[in-house]
């Protein structure tokens, strides 16, 4: 993966830009000024950001991976250490298809039924390959979503969650906090 300098992310114009961010040359960005990155993030190849009004917030220690998209109007929030699996598709908009209104942002938006609406990914939260979060899903501390799954509900903590729709299927470990903690005790240091 070849990767953008760090003139070349500075000169971007992001909102916010933390230390060791490591972004494809691959990778799409639109509207940068209303996205923040963290410290230690990375975008792999073909990734695509495309921030609406309400923006994208990426925490520390995120991992976006390869032809990930973060789309939408509503706010999305990747909490620190969480992370998207190749293919994944966070959507904070999503059109009416009930035939209501038309649909595609070629048509003027009094025409349209766009849903706007947050997503949130609480931290330790991983996304596996495939998967699909649609607008107004809180996927909270620790959750875990099994690929090709299509999250439109909530997930509780330290859920395992899987299938179309994505259901809890197990409690997931939570040996993960305390490695958390031994991190931040290292780099304090």
């Amino acid at each position: 993966m070849a990767q953008l300098s760090r003139e070349a992310i500075e000169g971007m114009g992001f909102a916010a830009v933390g230390q060791n961010v490591l972004i494809s040359n691959r990778a799409s960005f639109y509207n940068c000024a209303a996205i923040s990155i963290g410290n230690n993030v990375r975008v792999d190849d073909f990734c695509v950001l495309a921030a609406g009004v309400g923006g994208i917030e990426i925490g520390d220690y995120v991992h976006i991976a390869v032809c990930s998209t973060l789309i939408g109007g509503g706010r999305i929030t990747l909490s620190d250490f969480s992370g998207l699996s190749s293919r994944v598709s966070v959507y904070s908009s999503s059109d009416d298809y009930s035939g209501a209104t038309m649909t595609n942002p070629t048509v003027p938006h009094e025409y349209t039924g766009v849903v706007h609406a947050d997503v949130f990914l609480g931290k330790h939260v991983i996304v596996g390959s495939g998967s699909v979060i649609l607008p107004g899903v809180t996927l909270q501390e620790g959750a875990a979503v099994g690929a090709l799954s299509l999250v439109n509900r909530d997930c509780k903590a330290f859920g395992i969650y899987a299938g179309n729709p994505a259901r809890r299927v197990k409690e997931r470990q939570r040996d993960l906090l305390e490695l958390e903690q031994r991190l931040i005790a290292a780099n304090s240091k």
